[in-house]
């Protein structure tokens, strides 16, 4: 694809992402959300099983802090060890630790208290927007786009894509059948984390175009 196209896209994908977010805040703000957290809630904590659970708790464990912070140290050795790419490095880190200062900041904004009804763990701090949910959407979704550009295979790229999906996506919803995040609470910590996700690919392709041209310019003065 394009460039120019992939930049395009990084930044109307951002700017869909925030303003859809203003729209759940404004309605999780005004208490328009009820319903929908109530029908979610009652249809995936209806499924509660023992097996279910130990599932569910295993993956909200995973969208942890130790398992992201292992995770994360794993990524920066393969990209910087491995691969030696250093402005991956940048983005990389630069889309998670800012994820994490995105979420505390909107949680202390919004102070939304967390749901009581049918806790099966316990949770501190705000609800809105889910920390776990960032978290899994900023860190899979950063490592999908990186690791992207290094697998050649489309059944490569699928199965990727498929586990960054799955790893995103359980992570959310364990939040919910645990009963310690409002379904808009996900919904939410996706759309931000999306937002910040896509503006960080959008500026790292942008950096990366204008460094190209700067080749290609120093190049033909050679």
């Amino acid at each position: 694809m394009n460039l120019k196209i992939q930049l395009t896209w990084a930044f109307f994908i951002s700017l869909l992402s925030a303003i859809s977010f203003g729209a759940i805040a404004l309605l999780v703000t005004d208490h328009k959300v009820s319903q929908f957290d109530k029908v979610i809630i009652s249809f995936v904590q209806g499924l509660e099983t023992p097996h279910l659970t130990s599932i569910m708790k295993f993956f909200t464990f995973l969208g942890g802090g130790f398992p992201v912070v292992v995770v994360t140290l794993i990524i920066l050795f393969f990209l910087y060890k491995v691969l030696h790419h250093r402005s991956e490095l940048i983005l990389f880190i630069s889309v998670v630790i800012g994820s994490v200062i995105l979420n505390e900041t909107l949680k202390l904004i919004f102070k939304r208290a967390r749901p009581v009804l049918h806790r099966i763990i316990d949770a501190n701090g705000f609800s809105f927007p889910s920390g776990h949910s960032m978290a899994a959407f900023s860190l899979y979704g950063v490592v999908a786009f990186l690791l992207w550009r290094h697998i050649s295979t489309a059944l490569g790229r699928s199965t990727l894509i498929i586990i960054s999906f799955i790893m995103i996506m359980a992570i959310g919803i364990s939040r919910i059948y645990l009963g310690v995040h409002y379904p808009s609470d996900v919904l939410g910590g996706f759309l931000a984390s999306g937002s910040w996700l896509a503006l960080s690919i959008w500026y790292y392709q942008r950096y990366q175009e204008r460094r190209y041209e700067d080749m290609k310019i120093l190049e033909e003065l050679r």
